[in-house]
This record gives C-alpha cells, sequence and structure tokens, in this order.
C-alpha cells in the first residue's frame, strides 16, 4: 500500500501562471509544485484525495489509469476544480465513480458542476455518484480490511476534512485549527502530512510555527509538509526541519 502525494503546492502552485517563483529557486526541480491532490494506491484500488486543478497532468505523470473512489477534503478550488478529468475513468468502465463529501462540498460541487451528477442526454451522461463522507468507513488491501477515519477541522471560514488511514498515515491538507477533542486521533502516527503555507501568520493555514507545534505535539515518526507557497523554497526550508521533518514535493511517495 502507498500513499503518494500528487502535488504539495498552495493555491496557486509554484510558480504561479504568471510565472512568479517567490523564493523558490526554479533550478531547483523540488520547487515546482502543482496542487494538493493525493493518491492511496492498494493492490485493490486506487483512491484519490481532492480533484486539483493540475489533476490531468498528476494523473499522466503516475500512469493512474483508474480511479476508484474520490474523497474530497473540502469545497475550495484548489481542491475542487479538476472534476472533470474523472470523465475519462468513466469512459473507461462505463461505470459512474464513487465520490465522497461533506454537507457543504457536496452543495458546491452539485451547484457548480451539476452536467456531471445529472444525465442531460445519452451523448452527456453523469459521470460521478456523489456520497456523504462518512466518519469510518473500509477498504481493501488483497483480504485485509483498511480503515479510513474522517476527521472534520477548522480552515479559516470553512470546515474541511483530513484522512486518517489504517492509524498509520494522516493526511491534512488545509487546515488552520485542530479541535482539541481529536488529537488522540494524530497521536504517534507513522506518518503525519500537515500544512504548512508560509512563516507568518494566515487565517486559514498553518504557518511553520504552528505546523512544527503540532508536530512535536502528535510525535510522529515522520513528518511532511504541504500545501507550500512560492515563500518557502525547498533547500532553505529543509534545513530549517527537525530530523524527522521535512518539505513534501510533488510525486513524494510514502509505503504504508
Amino acid at each position: 500500500m502507498k500513499f503518494i502525494i500528487l502535488g504539495c503546492g498552495s493555491s496557486m502552485g509554484v510558480p504561479r501562471p504568471d510565472g512568479f517563483f517567490g523564493n523558490c529557486d526554479p533550478k531547483n526541480k523540488k520547487n515546482y509544485r502543482t496542487r494538493c491532490s493525493a493518491l492511496l494506491k492498494t493492490t485493490n484500488e486506487n483512491i484519490l484525495i481532492d480533484t486539483s486543478p493540475d489533476l490531468r497532468q498528476q494523473l499522466l505523470r503516475h500512469r493512474i489509469k483508474k480511479i476508484n473512489k474520490v474523497l474530497y477534503s473540502h469545497m475550495h478550488g484548489d481542491q475542487t476544480h479538476g472534476i472533470n478529468d474523472l470523465r475519462s475513468f468513466y469512459i473507461n468502465s462505463k461505470k459512474q465513480v464513487n465520490v465522497y463529501a461533506d454537507k457543504y462540498t457536496t452543495k458546491y460541487l452539485k451547484n457548480t458542476f451539476s452536467y456531471i451528477f445529472k444525465s442531460y442526454s445519452k451523448e452527456y451522461p453523469a459521470t460521478l455518484k456523489i456520497n456523504n463522507l462518512e466518519k469510518n468507513f473500509f477498504i481493501k488491501d488483497k483480504n485485509k480490511k483498511i480503515k479510513i477515519k474522517t476527521v472534520e477541522v477548522e480552515h479559516g471560514n470553512v470546515k474541511s476534512n483530513c484522512f486518517i488511514i489504517d492509524s498509520k498515515l494522516a493526511y491534512i491538507s488545509d487546515v488552520s485549527k485542530i479541535y482539541d477533542k481529536d488529537y488522540r486521533y494524530f497521536k504517534n502516527l507513522k506518518y503525519l502530512i500537515l500544512d504548512c503555507l508560509w512563516y507568518n501568520y494566515h487565517p486559514s493555514h498553518f504557518n511553520l510555527e504552528t505546523s512544527l507545534s503540532i508536530i512535536k505535539n502528535f510525535k510522529p515518526k515522520i513528518a511532511i509538509l504541504t500545501n507550500l507557497s512560492p515563500v518557502l523554497d525547498y533547500k532553505t526550508l529543509n534545513k530549517l526541519l527537525p530530523k524527522n521533518v521535512f518539505p513534501a514535493h510533488d510525486g513524494l511517495t510514502v509505503k504504508l
């Protein structure tokens, strides 16, 4: 079982569409960041987390030929606007792809992308089926059941969801506050993949200071910082981090 960080960039990626690299050295390939999506790859299924606007590029890069399920963390465009790229998987299987979202994200997706969830003609059928994102659900890896737990967190003015896989890995891409009552779910994991936008305070994201404080509290074996803005150069950031903490880069893969 593998977990792949398909993209680790903030809402406009690195470089931004206008070519702005900020503090990032363009000579370092790890500073080229597409928007946040991730893939859980088991022997049976490919589970996609979020459909970033760069999804097509990400899927081609990793030669992903099937998607079995899609989990949405929240409703923002940098997590949802690549949704149309899932159409090819419907064409291949002739079956609607199951996507899972909370009530806020479901409402947004249905309003914004109604043509994806409703058949308008034989030529343009519904390609996705939307389902409620449960607190706990299971997927298969060979004959083993793998538990995925969803935990709601704050992300500025909206709610976001993070995912804990098999009590080994937590993926928290967009967060400004984790509720104290949920801390117990994040303790002593093998991997903690955590939002870290930049150095200064931000109302909707963790900054470096907050991320490191959370990591110190949760004590994972390895922590990986994602949702990185052009402010954070890979090499510079890496030098500032404790030995068990690393910046993400597109394509970073961990084995579970």
